[in-house]
């Protein structure tokens, strides 16, 4: 008993005389550590006989309270202390400028989503949306793609092998946002003046490709509608993106499966100090013709799919990258760079979230 009252009498000497943390730290482990006083005590009671243990174990458990409580006592005290003494020694300057406060940005992406939405408002267009996880009629069949049509290996596909839609339809993530006027035409008929612009994914990957892109297509369907229509609406929208009157607009014969006849639209441009700036006859001399976007009529065979007569309606359609026209009109130079996720990039890039596109103010207003 005269032992146990000994180390108890230590054990509050030592506890009450710890100058800071890591001494009272170290008198823990030499008390309650494995290898401490008190824990030595605790293991020899296995090896007494059932009377000792009976008589000795409560003092040693209360030892061992008594200790641990004392310990967490003087920890709460030595913390109090270093928190004044903290709280005296530190100060504040109040007069010192306030740091600049964080600021988000908007993505160009997302810019230039606002800008053609603006754009094409005012031409009249409605925005309409679809899945981004499609099935094959809608990306493919109903777009004069058949199962055999050699435009489906084009496209470089991501299939989902596992899944199929109720009535057994191939899925995929959608390598254009067309299947979107084939859901918009099939649920509302004729007329049509929509822009659908949303995430597209092809398997594809280097400085002007990424797997996973943005692109905004357009559909006119209407009585009377011909190329002459489809003309002025890509001259008059582009005019109005890269704010210049000199965009000249060349159309090339192509072939896309869901238009006939197809149009490849190139727009004129001049070298400047090492950069393509849009403008001018890209025949005239130090100019050039760049290849921007697809169109063309609507094929009959697309009208027929959706439940339209095509010797009532008729409709022209196009497409182009919303990243590409990004880089066009403000100087970059890697799409990879849009899906890398740096900050410097986008604080460069980015857009105030005040600068709201409109046709009044400008729709290429930076930050």
């Amino acid at each position: 008993m005269s032992d146990l009252d000994t180390l108890a009498a230590e054990a509050d000497r030592g506890i009450a005389a710890a100058a800071d943390l890591a001494a009272l730290e170290a008198l823990r482990v030499a008390l309650l550590g494995k290898q401490g006083s008190i824990s030595a005590l605790l293991k020899s009671l296995g090896a007494m006989s059932p009377e000792q243990r009976q008589a000795e174990g409560p003092r040693i458990h209360a030892l061992r309270e008594r200790v641990t409580a004392a310990l967490a006592g003087r920890k709460e005290q030595l913390e109090a202390a270093t928190l004044e003494a903290r709280l005296t020694t530190e100060t504040l300057d109040l007069t010192l400028p306030s740091p600049e406060a964080p600021r988000g940005a908007i993505h160009p992406v997302s810019q230039v989503m606002d800008e053609l939405a603006e754009i094409f408002a005012d031409m009249g267009f409605a925005v309409a949306s679809g899945p981004e996880i499609e099935d094959d009629w809608h990306n493919f069949t109903a777009l004069n793609m058949p199962e055999t049509h050699p435009a489906r290996a084009m496209h470089d596909t991501f299939y989902f092998p596992d899944q199929m839609a109720s009535d057994g339809r191939k899925m995929l993530l959608r390598t254009h946002t067309s299947p979107v006027q084939i859901r918009t035409m099939v649920a509302d008929g004729a007329p049509v003046r929509i822009i659908a612009p949303g995430r597209v994914y092809r398997s594809d990957s280097d400085a002007t490709h990424t797997p996973m892109f943005h692109q905004i297509e357009g559909l006119v369907i209407d009585r009377g509608i011909h190329l002459g229509h489809l003309k002025w609406t890509l001259e008059t929208f582009l005019k109005a993106f890269f704010e210049r009157d000199d965009i000249v607009l060349r159309l090339r014969p192509s072939y896309f499966p869901f238009t006939e006849p197809s149009v490849e639209a190139d727009v004129g441009y001049a070298e400047v100090g090492g950069r393509r700036v849009l403008g001018g006859d890209g025949n005239a001399p130090g100019h050039g013709w760049m290849e921007l976007l697809g169109s063309g009529m609507v094929n009959p065979r697309v009208l027929e799919f959706c439940g339209l007569d095509p010797s009532e309606w008729q409709g022209f359609a196009f497409g182009v990258g919303v990243d590409r026209l990004a880089m066009l009109k403000y100087g970059m130079d890697d799409l990879r760079a849009f899906f890398d996720g740096d900050l410097r990039w986008l604080r460069h890039y980015g857009f105030s979230a005040l600068d709201v596109p409109t046709l009044s103010a400008g729709v290429g207003v930076r930050a």
